[in-house]
């Protein structure tokens, strides 16, 4: 199977579906003449025309404003954050248009759109650019969130997110639209909503979602190394989230690990060890541990970037805290 990187996986399903629906479009803050801010749309306005690779103003609250009217009125639009740092500004248009449309019409309209682009920490970028949003947007009904890890993930599930008739909030990485992965040349779609276990196990159960798979994936190996059997767990979307894979993981480990980017409060894995204690209580025989960032903003500091954000060490021990080997 040939292998290509992450930044053309997703430019691969947004040319596959341009090509299957005209009423996909793209728009976004350098999408068309400079082929991108990180080269994802590259070569797509030559492709496509102007009409629908569009150049939009750096006005992130106005430009979601009007891939939501296009959407209300029969198109597709993708519509790309430069980073979802600078779509705090487009918050109000996301969370109270885009998410309860449908709610608020009585089910007269759907607003089928995708809002996408790069999320959370990409080394020295500091407070106001290394910021992680699942947990903020996954809070949110009406909202559909996705958050790959992998080259094909990203492929078959942004498909079926552009094909999706809710709004969906497509969440990539950009330190990891370098990595490689196979991806097959013909069509396939990964259904919003359900997890992968990316690993099987017997000892721990270790769930992750996005870069920090990595990570878990460094964690896993080491720990296997040592005679632990860790199962692992892309979530790969946050709302849905699969609770079913996760509980029959748990039944057959009996441990929790959650690993994510985000600050320690009103995270994804306090939604997650909440209902996996509601759920399958009587199968775990250790407190859920989660590993996070640090309860602060980004340091700029290298040496301090390592403390702040989730390591292997850090995930190593958390497996081992559960099985009361520390």
């Amino acid at each position: 199977m040939r292998v290509i990187t992450m930044r053309e996986a997703i430019r691969e399903a947004m040319i596959e579906e341009m090509k299957r629906d005209e009423r996909v479009f793209l728009m976004g803050e350098e999408v068309a003449q400079y082929d991108g801010a990180y080269k994802v749309s590259k070569g797509m306005l030559k492709m496509f025309g102007p009409k629908r690779v569009i150049d939009t103003p750096i006005s992130e609250l106005g430009f979601a404003a009007i891939g939501i009217g296009a959407a209300l009125n029969g198109l597709r639009p993708i519509v790309e954050f430069m980073t979802w740092n600078f779509a705090l500004l487009a918050a109000d248009q996301i969370i109270n248009t885009a998410a309860k449309m449908l709610y608020m019409s009585g089910g007269q309209f759907n607003v089928p759109i995708v809002f996408r682009g790069p999320n959370g920490f990409a080394g020295q970028l500091s407070a106001t650019h290394s910021q992680s949003f699942e947990s903020m947007y996954g809070h949110v009904p009406g909202l559909k969130v996705v958050s790959p890890s992998n080259p094909y993930d990203a492929k078959g599930l942004l498909k079926s997110a552009i094909r999706d008739d809710d709004p969906v909030l497509f969440m990539e990485a950009e330190i990891l639209y370098n990595d490689k992965g196979e991806v097959p040349e013909e069509e396939y779609l990964i259904p919003i909503g359900k997890a992968k276990i990316v690993r099987e196990g017997n000892d721990v159960t270790i769930v992750s979602f996005n870069k920090t798979m990595k990570i878990v994936l460094e964690a896993s190996d080491e720990l296997t190394k040592e005679g632990i059997s860790p199962e692992v767990i892309d979530l790969r979307t946050i709302r849905p989230m699969d609770y079913e894979t996760v509980i029959e993981s748990i039944k057959k480990t009996n441990r929790l690990v959650i690993v994510t980017e985000n600050w320690p409060l009103a995270n994804v894995g306090d939604e997650l060890t909440y209902v996996v204690q509601k759920e399958a209580f009587d199968y775990l025989d250790a407190p859920v541990r989660c590993v996070t960032t640090a309860d602060t903003p980004a340091p700029y500091s290298p040496s301090l970037l390592q403390i702040w954000f989730p390591s292997v060490k850090k995930v190593i021990n958390a497996a081992k805290e559960v099985l009361y080997l520390l």
